[in-house]
């Protein structure tokens, strides 16, 4: 899977869009971060020039099964290693689990909106 068919991907689930959020950063690496969001919170993010590693949020209790299974997941690159991984994409992650965390990580950040969020989120969904 290359950055575009990932972006297409992680922007197929209902009120996502993407940014590059830290524009201004003095670091060259982070400028290109691109972040993925369920409305306002963040499910996925990935620096789209390196295109060497994606974070996902993942459920605690799967983490430390996903880490001794598979070398290319690691703890969440600047996140809380509790609640997000890192997922190489030049490893031995297949792509359809690839696909599943992230499927996975939005549905844990979609778990964290507000009911009115949810409503307008159900709302969006009925419209695609």
């Amino acid at each position: 899977m290359n950055v575009e068919e990932f972006r297409t991907y992680c922007l197929s689930f209902a009120g996502t869009h993407d940014d590059f959020p830290f524009g201004k950063s003095s670091s060259d690496y982070d400028r290109d971060i691109l972040v993925f969001y369920v409305l306002d919170k963040w499910f996925c993010f990935v620096n789209a020039v390196a295109w060497d590693f994606c974070n996902l949020r993942c459920a605690p209790e799967r983490i430390p099964e996903l880490r001794e299974r598979y070398e290319g997941i690691g703890p969440g690159w600047h996140m809380n290693k509790k609640h997000w991984i890192s997922v190489r994409f030049d490893s031995d992650v297949p792509g359809q689990l690839l696909k599943e965390l992230v499927r996975q990580s939005y549905e844990l950040a979609t778990a964290h909106l507000t009911k009115k969020q949810r409503a307008e989120l159900a709302e969006k969904d009925k419209q695609l």
